[in-house]
């Protein structure tokens, strides 16, 4: 059985959750921008969505060119009165995200499936191409540390011989689930805070690419990536780590 438990201070920053799909030609931009009419009361910012492209061509024997950039109107995003909950309303899909602080699997999910539903009926998609659950955690480790392996068990190893002390790094990690599903581990870190704190940040992004008929499929997937994500989280860290979270120092 996968561990799961409510912590009191629990370390997700951002919790996300994605459906990528295929619409149909008549899903325009003006129907993704009227999901707005169904949530504003609740959501009333309305920001639009903008894909950047850039780039540079190089021939041999003259000085490279640069294009400049470039951008697409891509959908809408809608953001909560607080500020705490965004919706995207996208040409590609749906994509749903709650900031700190995140309540429980069952208030997120349930949000979710209902927006999710909202923006079903309007761009009516062909297809689900893609579906992910993401789950962004800082921690903040108390200093002095003389090991990461006292709160979290997947490291950064340094040669012995070489010297030890590490003042930041990149770590990512792509493992396999039971197809066809992956796991996505990305760690890094941030700078120390003025109480002595070191952020360690702990990125988990589970998801499932192939296509989905029916909705209800998805749901019941949403559920396995969600056990993937936490069988990864509460494997990973030491039960020093967890009691951060349940309100030690």
């Amino acid at each position: 059985m996968v561990e799961t438990v409510k912590f009191p201070r629990a370390p997700i920053t951002e919790a996300v959750l994605e459906i990528r799909t295929q619409n149909p030609p008549e899903t325009t931009l003006e129907t993704l921008s009227s999901i707005h009419e169904d949530i504003n009361d609740l959501y009333p910012t309305k920001t639009a969505r903008i894909s950047f492209k850039a780039g540079f061509k190089i021939e041999e024997g003259k000085t490279p060119v640069v294009f400049e950039p470039t951008g697409d109107l891509i959908g809408y995003s809608f953001t909560s009165n607080d500020g705490k909950q965004i919706v995207q309303a996208l040409a590609y899909g749906f994509v749903f995200s709650r900031l700190n602080p995140y309540d429980r699997w069952d208030t997120f999910r349930d949000e979710a499936h209902k927006l999710w539903k909202l923006y079903k009926q309007r761009a009516n998609p062909q297809v689900l191409t893609r579906i992910g659950l993401r789950y962004i955690n800082r921690i903040q480790i108390p200093l002095p540390i003389m090991d990461f392996k006292d709160y979290i068990l997947t490291t950064p190893e340094i040669a012995p011989g070489i010297h030890q002390s590490l003042s930041n790094f990149f770590m990512r990690l792509e493992i396999p689930q039971e197809l066809p599903t992956m796991a996505i581990i990305m760690q890094t870190m941030e700078p120390v805070t003025s109480d002595k704190k070191l952020p360690l940040i702990f990125d988990i992004d589970v998801f499932r690419e192939t296509p989905i008929q029916s909705d209800d499929e998805a749901w019941r997937d949403f559920e396995k990536l969600r056990d993937i994500k936490n069988d990864i989280f509460f494997k990973s860290l030491t039960e020093k780590a967890k009691d951060l979270f349940r309100g030690g120092s």
